[in-house]
């Protein structure tokens, strides 16, 4: 479960807060934040452009999800050979589990 709760001082100024409860975010969670850091769509654009951006920011998010988990198999790649290297056998295969 996540929860999220932001606070608007002014447009220079925004904080945004978002926890879990006993988990770390998934990558279309962090995902999500990214994307929204990148695109911002107007109230304002024409229904052609707001369509377009949606479609842009859809297909965004399935990219850098992707590339995301990727970085994760790797990163685990990486702790798995250091657990293993350093003779933890099982703790590495653990690790490979995940």
């Amino acid at each position: 479960m996540m929860n999220g709760m932001s606070m608007d001082f002014g447009p220079a100024f925004q904080v945004e807060i978002q926890t879990t409860d006993n988990r770390g975010q998934t990558p279309e969670e962090v995902t999500a934040r990214c994307v929204n850091k990148i695109i911002s769509i107007s109230d304002h654009a024409t229904p052609e452009v707001r369509e377009q951006a949606h479609a842009f920011r859809a297909n965004l998010e399935k990219i850098i999800v992707l590339y995301m988990k990727q970085a994760i198999r790797s990163d685990r790649t990486t702790v798995y050979n250091a657990i293993k290297d350093s003779g933890h056998d099982k703790l590495a295969e653990y690790i490979r589990r995940l």
